[in-house]
């Protein structure tokens, strides 16, 4: 690795003298630090990233959102991602802000795993089969209504094949990754992150029927409006998206292009799990033992 790319959420108030201990330490390793736009004034000094087609490596000051966004910014090169958590739960991010000289040390050695992750494909197309608008999704791509108080008809297809009309305020269709995303709060089904499925959701089902799908990874799966012009929207991992225009139908399959996230051989998926919510039992009660 040569040349390091830094992104970071600017709301957190230690992210300056972070982005200082990065840019003093990086020559040090053997790195060329370049700063997404808005991050390098803080510094002083530092090359500035437009995209990601021309880092080696990928590291994150933030949240889960923060690392969804630098996942964008590549574009789809397989670039390895190091997210640092400035936050309070980040499920993607590798290691804290106090593991942070330690993590770059390895993450420039190449002392990590790295774990490839599948991304989503999707698009939106009208009634005569025309692409509209594509995006590229690391936790999930969610079609739901605006600001109706009321249930939606959605009919969801996979491979061609009828599933059923679901009536709810809209569907996640997620990847493992973003299983402990959206899709968990809404009622789906934890995966293991590496694994190479595709969940689909109901936001709020109007029968008890209707409940969460997994598929193949080589699946597609469609889903369209069955009750007319309603305001739907499509959001792109809880961050981008758009209007759906009536008749439009939402096409998401698996995207050739996946993310590598960097991950030590301490931290696993189930410890994460244990630590940030309190996975397989009462945390009061286990601390107390």
């Amino acid at each position: 690795m040569r040349r390091l790319g830094v992104v970071g959420n600017r709301r957190y108030e230690g992210l300056p003298d972070i982005l200082r201990r990065i840019a003093k330490r990086a020559p040090e390793l053997g790195l060329t630090v370049a700063f997404e736009r808005g991050l390098a004034g803080i510094t002083g000094e530092g090359e500035i990233i437009e995209d990601g087609s021309a880092v080696d490596g990928l590291i994150t000051l933030g949240g889960d959102g923060t690392m969804l966004r630098g996942a964008r910014l590549l574009g789809g090169r397989e670039v390895p991602i190091l997210g640092v958590n400035l936050g309070r739960l980040g499920f993607l991010t590798s290691c804290g802000q106090d593991q942070l000289d330690d993590a770059l040390g390895r993450f420039a050695r190449g002392d990590y795993l790295a774990e490839i992750r599948m991304q989503l494909e999707a698009y939106s197309q009208t009634i005569r089969g025309e692409e509209r608008r594509s995006w590229l999704a690391l936790n999930d791509v969610v079609l739901h209504k605006g600001g109706f108080a009321r249930v939606v008809k959605l009919r969801v297809l996979v491979d061609g094949e009828d599933v059923g009309v679901y009536a709810a305020d809209g569907v996640i269709i997620s990847t493992p990754t973003g299983s402990t995303a959206y899709n968990l709060s809404a009622g789906g089904p934890v995966v293991l992150p590496t694994q190479h499925l595709i969940i689909t959701t109901p936001i709020s089902p109007h029968t008890l029927a209707i409940r969460p799908l997994v598929v193949p990874a080589d699946s597609e799966v469609m889903v369209r409006a069955e009750d007319g012009p309603e305001e739907l929207l499509v959001t792109i991992d809880g961050q981008v998206g758009t209007m759906f225009a009536p008749g439009d139908s939402l096409v998401v399959r698996r995207a050739a292009a996946s993310v590598v996230v960097v991950r030590f051989p301490e931290t696993t998926f189930f410890s994460v799990l244990r630590r940030k919510l309190g996975w397989g039992g009462l945390r009061e009660r286990d601390e107390g033992e």
